[in-house]
């Protein structure tokens, strides 16, 4: 490499106050990633005491209000702290890559997107330091979740993080969408679109429509409690049936916003390893919009057993059966993709087949479940808990794992070690199913969820040992990647700009990234372009060996750092946190939220009339206002 190729290469600010301020959305993404991963591994003690506590009939290892903990805070952080952002995290560092683009719509709304969710997620683990832990289910059923059966403040806490991580949604959600419509470089039509761009664009339209659903639930719970109203209190006329539609109405369409960015990053991984495009492209695009739209019409196969009737049980049950169709023909086509190909089993490879096959399980026993009569005594037992783990972890965090080792050459320069990355897969893989399959078999033996103890003469000693066996397998799957990627970090081999020979344009361009993306828009020629372009310069003798060329940063115009987002983000988290402390004065009860309501009220002024970045005077290559 030449001495001017390294002096030319950008240099990020850095330290601490670089990592506050920044704006560039790969950084986020770097941000979001680490951070959720370590609410996954949270959340994954937490899974430990529950398998702990249940290993052995009448175990006494935890008490049942630590076990409730324990259930509720595993659930809500997985899914609100750990998968979510992890999907963010690719949508991130990946997103504008993907389409050509220097950057995100709005860099500042995307870096408080990341504080308030990092601010919403201590807050809600803070409730450890007062042992004042959420205890009613994730789903915080009423009336369980009323005052007189949750008299502390578990119940605000899980209300209050909640809200301040569904503002941190909504936030990325509105950036991705108006990012992906209105920024993609010229030629990249919407059926040009990578798969991953087209799953995160119907993942932020649903976040978009979900969130301000479980928003009014979580308003009425809060007013409940704090203010005395009755929203969900039989006593004062109120209804708990309404709470459960209206947490169904969004955890619904959440289940999508789960497992659709994992079906788009499967979708970019088959076709680089299997050397051939990705099988029935349009139909996969169309089978997830219909997925996207189809998620609001099954909400109540949440509540068969609440007594809503013959005719709205048929309803939910048809549109339950009828949503397995658009994800069995995303199967058949990951299927028809690898199908003839010349498969390279990667570890990227091994996480994406593992995926489809744990998929398959989880979606044949959701199916099952479509059946009002047999979701009777399905209801509320353990064959749910394997049900959801082999869709969530099996679905979606096997996907995450894939899309770690496929991107994390383009995130850090490295390659992860192949060797290590295959033991991970295989003690994951085999973990996973000692210990979620059992659970099938003990559900229908009628073990409830959520149940404490239980003792021996019910027969479900040796698949709860089993189950608890598997964690141990899964927590040593977890570490040996956690060695891969501390190892790969500090003395991994370098990845090169395209270590896979992949299709997309994030391909095309230095590992790591330069701060400007791209020196010039690229002009995308179709589906697959990185392909097209890497073929047509074989044919003509002239094969691509290197990235796009570093040129002078200072000569493209990109977005300037700021603080505001962050203090924003911390007034936004003192609102919710202020209803936490209660002050005896005559004229108002709650003084802290309007104090935090002023310090973002100041920040967004500020973020307003921050100056732009100066403009470059120095030939810049086209902006995305040129372009468009």
């Amino acid at each position: 490499m030449a001495v001017t190729d390294v002096i030319a290469r950008p240099v990020s600010a850095t330290g601490l106050w670089s990592w506050i301020t920044t704006v560039d959305h790969k950084r986020i993404g770097i941000l979001y990633g680490v951070t959720a991963f370590i609410f996954f591994l949270v959340a994954g003690v937490e899974a430990g005491v529950i398998r702990a506590q249940l290993a052995v009939p009448d175990n006494g290892f935890v008490s049942p209000d630590v076990f409730n903990q324990m259930f509720t805070m595993h659930a809500t952080a997985m899914i609100f702290m750990a998968i979510m952002p992890l999907g963010a995290a690719f949508f991130n560092f990946v997103i504008p890559l993907a389409i050509g683009a220097r950057d995100v719509a709005f860099p500042r709304l995307n870096a408080y997107s990341y504080w308030v969710f990092l601010f919403g997620a201590l807050l809600m683990h803070s409730s450890f330091l007062v042992g004042q832990v959420p205890d009613a289910g994730w789903f915080a059923y009423a009336n369980l979740t009323e005052k007189p059966y949750s008299a502390g403040q578990g119940i605000d806490f899980w209300a209050m993080g909640l809200q301040v991580l569904g503002v941190a949604s909504l936030a990325a959600a509105f950036n991705f969408v108006v990012t992906i419509i209105n920024m993609r470089a010229p030629g990249m039509s919407l059926m040009r679109m990578p798969l991953f761009v087209w799953m995160t664009l119907v993942t932020s339209i649903l976040l978009v429509l979900a969130f301000p659903v479980i928003t009014v639930g979580l308003i009425e719970l809060s007013f409940d409690r704090l203010f005395g109203t009755h929203f969900f209190n039989t006593a004062g006329g109120g209804d708990p049936i309404m709470w459960q539609h209206l947490f169904w109405i969004f955890g619904h369409p959440e289940v999508y916003i789960l497992i659709l960015p994992a079906m788009g990053i499967v979708s970019e991984i088959l076709p680089t390893f299997s050397r051939k495009p990705l099988f029935g492209y349009p139909v996969v695009v169309f089978s997830g919009i219909v997925i996207g739209i189809m998620g609001w019409a099954v909400w109540s196969h949440h509540m068969f057993t609440v007594g809503l009737g013959p005719v709205a049980n048929s309803v939910f049950t048809i549109t339950t059966m009828l949503i397995a169709v658009p994800t069995g023909v995303k199967i058949f086509n990951w299927i028809g993709t690898m199908w003839g190909g010349s498969i390279d089993f990667k570890s990227a490879m091994l996480f994406s087949v593992g995926f489809i096959a744990l998929f398959i399980v989880g979606g044949l026993s959701g199916v099952s479940h479509a059946v009002s009569p047999s979701d009777n005594q399905q209801q509320d037992t353990y064959y749910i808990v394997a049900h959801i783990h082999y869709v969530l972890f099996g679905g979606s965090i096997f996907a995450l794992f894939a899309g770690i080792y496929y991107w994390f050459p383009k995130i850090t320069g490295k390659l992860l070690d192949e060797t290590l990355g295959k033991i991970n897969f295989w003690l994951l893989f085999i973990g996973m199913n000692i210990t979620f399959f059992p659970m099938h078999y003990v559900g229908l033996n009628g073990m409830p969820r959520r149940i404490y103890t239980y003792s021996t003469e019910y027969g479900w000693d040796a698949l709860n040992m089993i189950s608890s066996l598997g964690y141990i397998v899964l927590f040593v799957g977890v570490l040996v990647f956690l060695v891969n990627f501390f190892k790969t970090v500090y003395a991994g081999q370098e990845a090169g700009h395209d270590p896979w020979d992949a299709p997309g344009l994030e391909w095309s361009i230095a590992s790591p990234p330069p701060v400007y993306n791209f020196a010039r828009i690229p002009q995308v020629l179709g589906q697959d372009h990185y392909w097209i372009v890497k073929r047509r310069a074989e044919a003509e003798g002239n094969p691509i060996t290197g990235p796009e060329p570093y040129v002078d940063p200072e000569t493209i115009h990109m977005p300037s750092p700021s603080y505001w987002p962050f203090v924003t983000a911390v007034g936004t988290v003192l609102i919710a946190a202020g209803f936490f402390f209660e002050f005896p004065l005559d004229y108002i009860k709650y003084p802290l939220p309007f104090v935090g309501g002023l310090i973002a009220f100041v920040g967004v002024i500020g973020w307003s009339n921050e100056p732009p970045a100066p403009e470059s005077h120095h030939g810049a290559e086209g902006h995305h206002e040129a372009h468009h």
